[in-house]
């Protein structure tokens, strides 16, 4: 699976296009959708999204909630509902829709934030002071990973 790393900010066109970057795109190659995959995020003020891969990982995930439970139908309308299929055009670039820059306080200039299985897009300097709280969070609990076996040295 991609792993997504690293903060890029980018300029959005006139046209309200905006580059996606070019280690990001790489992470997405081959896949059974040559674009990414972008929702609203229902726990940041930002724009989750992810290769097709990881949105049928999710779907898969939702199978271990009961089918109409109250947990499936929240977690599968947070996530699915508001999602948008957004296709690569030759240069690599997307057209983020209204209704997901709105949601995100984007106007010109996005962050595409990585976070390993998926990355964000963010309004820049929402996703500096997210960056700055999450950093503290990790240090101040002593937060840690605990690495799989046999997932490298």
């Amino acid at each position: 699976m991609a792993a997504f790393i690293g903060t890029f900010e980018n300029k959005i066109d006139r046209k309200g296009r905006v580059s996606v970057p070019a280690s990001f795109r790489r992470r997405l190659e081959g896949q059974s959708f040559n674009g990414i995959v972008a929702f609203p995020s229902h726990r940041d003020k930002a724009i989750e999204c992810s290769g097709m891969d990881f949105v049928e990982q999710l779907t898969s995930g939702m199978d271990s909630y009961a089918l109409f439970s109250e947990q499936h139908s929240a977690l599968s309308t947070s996530i699915f509902a508001d999602g948008h299929e957004l296709a690569f055009d030759i240069d690599g670039r997307i057209i983020l829709p209204e209704a997901l820059l709105s949601f995100a306080g984007i106007t010109d200039r996005v962050s595409f934030v990585g976070k390993g299985r998926l990355f964000q897009i963010w309004e820049p300097d929402a996703a500096a002071a997210h960056k700055e709280a999450a950093r503290q969070q990790a240090q101040s609990g002593a937060l840690t990973v605990p690495l799989q076996p046999g997932g490298g040295s």
